[in-house]
């Protein structure tokens, strides 16, 4: 049985906020893109994992947040320059657009203020308060979440999300991003399909296969004048490598809301969309989310042992 994920990494302003000079194009277009890719989704009806940013559920802060243990400063910017931007900070009526939808997406976590869990300054309370904060919010909401997306797939303190009770993660790609993705799959007829393994800490490791929008600006112009969109080919590649696979491994797109900034990037999602879901009636391909994946995995073997990760 052949297998496709996607994940999004839904976060607004908060994939940002720790940016001198944030892209000014994707900030302004998270909450744009978030519903044109919910809109996608519902069309071809794929379910996604929309692993979300905590604070987006929050209503309004005060923006202190004087029982984080945060470095200093990590929330000034919605303290200051964000202050009257709301639209940046909270997203409520996007995440419940998410639970509503009649697609059967999968909630996950993308913690609760974006922090990059490789870094130094985030310590092991910084990461478990993020976690804990995150699920406390889910639970608010009546939602269970068992998947977990790393900010900008910066992995670290897996034993605390392990301890969290989450029980699986995007890891980190081997596929090089871009130019290099497009070239080294189409010219070497590189496969990008990933194994999901279970690592050290008992989590199951989904890591990713390919970013959707590696390859943009005046390289993707200039190609796409002579050829065609270069990450709708490889995506495309991507999934029909999926379709004649046999041996457990699968294709895991992934991408932000963000990233939609124009109907030029919404057609990119929608001819992907279009293939996922020929190649799905014509053949025995499915569609899973992360959730999907974990469970699926770990079913067949309950007594699966921690291992490391493949070579």
């Amino acid at each position: 049985m052949g297998s496709v994920v996607i994940s999004v990494d839904a976060e607004l302003g908060w994939g940002f906020h720790d940016l001198e000079n944030p892209p000014t194009d994707r900030l302004e277009s998270g909450r744009r893109g978030w519903n044109a890719l919910r809109g996608l989704f519902e069309t071809y009806d794929v379910p996604a994992t929309w692993a979300v940013v905590g604070h987006l559920m929050l209503e309004d802060c005060d923006g202190t947040h004087a029982d984080h243990p945060a470095p200093a400063g990590w929330f000034e910017r919605e303290r200051t320059d964000w202050r009257d931007r709301p639209d940046l900070r909270f997203g409520p009526d996007l995440v419940e657009s998410i639970i509503e939808s009649p697609v059967d997406h999968e909630f996950a976590s993308h913690s609760f203020s974006h922090v990059l869990f490789d870094s130094s300054e985030t310590t092991s309370e910084i990461a478990s308060a993020e976690f804990e904060r995150a699920l406390e919010l889910a639970d608010d909401w009546g939602l269970e979440c068992s998947s977990f997306v790393y900010p900008r797939n910066e992995v670290g303190h897996r034993e605390a999300l392990a301890a969290s009770g989450m029980t699986a993660y995007r890891g980190r790609t081997s596929t090089p991003e871009g130019f290099r993705s497009v070239f080294e799959t189409g010219l070497f007829d590189r496969s990008v399909l990933v194994e999901p393994h279970v690592d050290e800490y008992g989590l199951l490791n989904v890591p990713a296969s390919l970013f959707l929008f590696g390859f943009e600006g005046t390289a993707r112009r200039t190609v796409e004048t002579v050829w065609a969109d270069p990450m709708v080919v490889t995506a495309c590649r991507a999934i029909d490598q999926a379709v004649v696979a046999d041996d457990g491994r699968l294709c895991h797109l992934w991408l932000h809301p963000n990233n939609l900034v124009t109907e030029r990037d919404d057609q990119r999602i929608r001819a992907i969309l279009e293939h996922l879901d020929r190649r799905r009636r014509e053949t025995d391909l499915v569609v899973e989310t992360m959730g999907d994946v974990a469970d699926r995995v770990l079913a067949a073997d309950p007594g699966l042992e921690a291992t490391s990760s493949p070579t």
